[in-house]
């Protein structure tokens, strides 16, 4: 597995910008074979994962098995720095919708061979992570294959200070309207403060015809071993059509 780590400047956000890549390369048992080769037979699938308030773009790699659990998976993970912004756009310099939305995959696929076929795209991430994942996958669901939220901060309904278009509940309903809905992956522990809250979204969302898969981790609080599972199942769960995914198992890492 190709682990990359890298800054470049965004014309978005006007300023220097960190990601983490994770991108498949061959095990132990493809660089001992006859012939190895770093050849692709086809571009990788993408999941976007987003940390949390607080966090950066090392933290996921830092707490979760993230990196055996792509590598395992033939899946390419791109992890960015957000600050506390909530990914979504708040004028000036601090767009962190618009850079998300176009230039991120724009310079991912300008570096790496990673798919731009929505089939292959997906998106998550814990607390503000997950709400940045409903907010995006909601407003762009052309663009996505699945959404996951661990944890998420999803808001209430009629009670989110925030406009319509970083709304998650008014988001959810345009798709219904629109019948363009994507699957959601959705959990959070029943210990955790917002726990209550993503109950709320989860009715929300099959009040809306939405397929949703919904997880509850039985004694779990807002915490790393919680989303070190989930991520794992998010990644079991999303439904591939690549020519890189093994059917009914994985790599041998």
């Amino acid at each position: 597995m190709a682990h990359l780590t890298c800054n470049f400047l965004s014309y978005t956000l006007r300023r220097a910008v960190d990601l983490t890549i994770i991108f498949p390369t061959m095990n132990f048992s493809e660089m001992m074979a006859d012939q190895p080769s770093h050849q692709i037979k086809a571009p990788y699938p993408v999941l976007y994962l987003l940390h949390g308030y607080a966090n950066n773009h090392a933290t996921w790699n830092g707490y979760t098995r993230i990196e055996l659990f792509a590598e395992e998976r033939n899946i390419a993970v791109v992890m960015l720095s957000a600050e506390n912004k909530a990914y979504i756009n708040h004028g000036g310099d601090d767009n962190y919708f618009d850079f998300i939305s176009h230039e991120l995959p724009e310079f991912v696929k300008t570096l790496l061979p990673i798919s731009d076929r929505p089939a292959d795209t997906f998106i998550a991430g814990l607390s503000m992570g997950g709400y940045g994942s409903l907010v995006h996958g909601l407003s762009q669901s052309e663009r996505f294959a699945a959404i996951g939220s661990f944890s998420g901060a999803p808001g209430k309904k009629n009670q989110n200070k925030r406009p319509e278009a970083f709304d998650c509940y008014h988001l959810a309903e345009r798709c219904a309207a629109e019948d363009r809905r994507v699957p959601m992956y959705i959990s959070c522990g029943d210990q955790d403060e917002l726990f209550e809250n993503n109950v709320a979204f989860k009715n929300h969302l099959l009040a809306l015809d939405f397929d949703v898969t919904w997880v509850v981790g039985e004694n779990y609080l807002h915490e790393w071993r919680f989303w070190d599972r989930e991520v794992e199942a998010f990644l079991d769960w999303i439904p591939r059509s690549d020519p890189h995914h093994i059917k009914d198992g994985h790599r041998r890492i």
